[in-house]
């Protein structure tokens, strides 16, 4: 783990590696799924049945054993354990309360003269959803996907996953049938991107993308944006920490393993001006990399991608992390509220002792799909928005046009347009 200190001479550079962490090499993969993506808008679902005995290990007869039938979702839920059972009923409840508070609203102004000037919000028909399938399926990841879509109002939602030897995840069925999902497709990796981008037999063509996945996955929603809306470009998890002395080095330790354990190439990094804190967080994170059953992987992300800063103040600290924009940012601080102002670029913020990253992947509320990688300096967390368009309502009356419009013909005018000048002088006295 790198632990390195602001006063260091070499600081610098050491600092900018970590500014590279997100950085993924699309460039050398964007030719295969380039491939892929016209394989699939050429041939279909003749394609995606290749792809999936290529990639899944299992041979679809047509397009329509890509379906996963409902009841096989119902079943799934029915023999959910009742305690994961209300686990998953309460985080959905609390994502959906959330959610609904993010909902934007049309809106109508009138002025004097008549004019009438508006914003029409409403959500897209179609949305599709990736969810990474298999041994590693995460129900929590349906739920962040398919709430704010739901919420939104979107009348049509489709979800692809893959499953490897035709073998779907029975939780990831039955969080489906919890959201109300019935469309559900055995496809992944870049052919389930292009399906939903340009449509085949079996799956419709949806007009925005979200959900994680690998750089496949990342690539493949790159190269369709355009011909559909996606909601970001997500890279390997991370977390940023800002402490103090007052927080606790065995809770920060497991803090920042629980994304090292996520990824060998997710990154952890805590940022604090005591250098005896960061040394005993330091200690503490071998402590419990022995006891986690991923210690493999949460130990190369540690080793490779995880770093200790030491400031000579919080004030730099807040800085450094700006510069970092992670993904997930706790504030283990005596005065955590105190920093929320000066914090601008982060896509979660965790404020206080008790509340750490993991509570915001499952149940706290907001989404836990966010920006990567720095770009939380101009990306936003998934949320209703991404389901929704905006129109702009215009309406002039003849006061109106002949209040503005000789000045309108005049722009018009200067820039050559004649049709758009005469279009306006028609209208005026």
């Amino acid at each position: 783990m790198i632990f390195i200190k602001t006063s260091d001479a070499d600081f610098a550079k050491s600092f900018d590696e970590l500014l590279q962490r997100g950085k993924m090499d699309i460039a050398n993969v964007a030719s295969i799924v380039s491939g892929i993506i016209e394989e699939i808008r050429s041939e279909g679902d003749d394609a995606l049945c290749r792809h999936i005995a290529k990639f899944d290990g299992w041979q679809p007869e047509d397009g329509r054993a890509l379906a996963i039938d409902p009841s096989d979702m119902q079943e799934a839920y029915a023999k959910l354990d009742a305690d994961l059972k209300d686990a998953l009923h309460l985080a959905y409840e609390r994502i959906k309360s959330y959610h609904e508070k993010q909902k934007p609203q049309s809106w109508i102004t009138t002025e004097e003269s008549g004019t009438i000037l508006g914003q029409k919000v409403t959500p897209v028909d179609k949305a599709g959803l990736y969810i990474p399938g298999g041994k590693a399926a995460y129900p929590s990841s349906l739920l962040m996907n398919v709430i704010p879509a739901q919420v939104a109002g979107v009348e049509e939602i489709i979800v692809c996953t893959p499953t490897p030897e035709n073998e779907p995840n029975e939780l990831l069925l039955a969080a489906c049938h919890l959201c109300g999902v019935e469309k559900v497709f055995k496809v992944g990796g870049a052919s389930a991107i292009a399906a939903m981008a340009y449509g085949t037999k079996s799956i419709p063509k949806v007009d925005v993308i979200t959900g994680p996945g690998n750089i496949f996955v990342a690539t493949a929603k790159k190269l369709v944006f355009g011909e559909v809306n996606i909601d970001m470009i997500a890279g390997p998890s991370e977390i940023g920490v800002l402490a103090d002395a007052s927080a606790n080095p065995n809770h920060i330790a497991i803090d920042l393993l629980s994304q090292a354990e996520h990824d060998e190439m997710a990154s952890s990094i805590l940022i604090t001006p005591d250098a005896a804190f960061a040394a005993k967080v330091k200690e503490e994170i071998e402590v419990w990399l022995a006891k986690l059953p991923r210690q493999e992987i949460a130990r190369k992300s540690i080793e490779e991608r995880g770093a200790i800063i030491i400031t000579k103040d919080m004030d730099e600290a807040v800085s450094l992390m700006n510069e970092i924009a992670p993904e997930h940012l706790e504030v283990a601080t005596s005065s955590p509220f105190e920093l929320l102002p000066y914090i601008k670029h982060a896509g979660a913020v965790f404020l206080g002792h008790n509340t750490p990253e993991a509570i915001g992947d499952y149940i706290a509320g907001p989404n836990h799909t966010l920006p990567t990688g720095g770009t939380a300096k101009f990306y936003s967390p998934l949320g209703v928005e991404h389901f929704m368009k905006k129109s702009s309502i215009i309406s002039f009356s003849k006061q109106a046009i002949e209040e503005i419009g000789e000045e309108c013909a005049i722009i018009a005018n200067t820039e050559g347009l004649t049709a758009h000048e005469q279009s306006v002088r028609v209208r005026l006295k």
